[in-house]
């Protein structure tokens, strides 16, 4: 029961979270990535991840770490994002990471293209809201948190965790 609680309310509950924050503020907690963390490493024991499978899955959060930074100092994501990637990765694996990246990736593209054609259009002056006039400047960047957030969701019910905690 703890492990389905763990998958089903508090994984997606600090997905909403930091999708929420990233729309408000274009920044993502460093709690909300820590708190997933926590999550897995509570869940790897609550299902009795082997040490080779917890290692597996430390070895998809550092790759994605690194991945993310690398978008991070490129420019093409904010560091929150980086941090927000790879601890999701962490918690999926290298099993799933990739389609995770993918899904995350098409996502975000839709997102961009999405918001640069919102930007094209005056906003409604009832709109007027601080989140979303910053949301709608065309100088700011894209809340690439909410894409994250949403790949993340498509792909659970298919991943090996989640697979793992159904049967737990």
């Amino acid at each position: 029961m703890a492990a389905q609680i763990l998958i089903l309310v508090v994984f997606p509950a600090l997905l909403i979270a930091a999708a929420c924050w990233d729309l408000a503020s274009y920044t993502i907690p460093n709690f909300i990535s820590l708190a997933l963390i926590g999550t897995f490493v509570v869940l790897g024991f609550v299902i009795g991840l082997t040490p080779a499978e917890f290692g597996w899955h430390v070895l998809a959060g550092v790759i994605g770490l690194a991945a993310g930074f690398l978008l991070f100092a490129l420019g093409y994501i904010g560091g929150g994002d980086a941090k927000l990637f790879a601890a999701v990765a962490l918690l999926l694996g290298v099993h799933d990471a990739p389609a995770y990246t993918l899904v995350s990736a098409v996502f975000g593209g839709g997102l961009t293209i999405g918001l640069l054609l919102m930007r094209q259009v005056p906003l409604p002056q009832f709109l007027a809201q601080p989140w979303l006039l910053r949301l709608h400047d065309d100088r700011e960047g894209i809340p690439y948190g909410v894409a994250l957030a949403a790949g993340a969701f498509v792909i659970l019910p298919y991943t090996e965790i989640f697979q793992l905690c159904a049967r737990s």
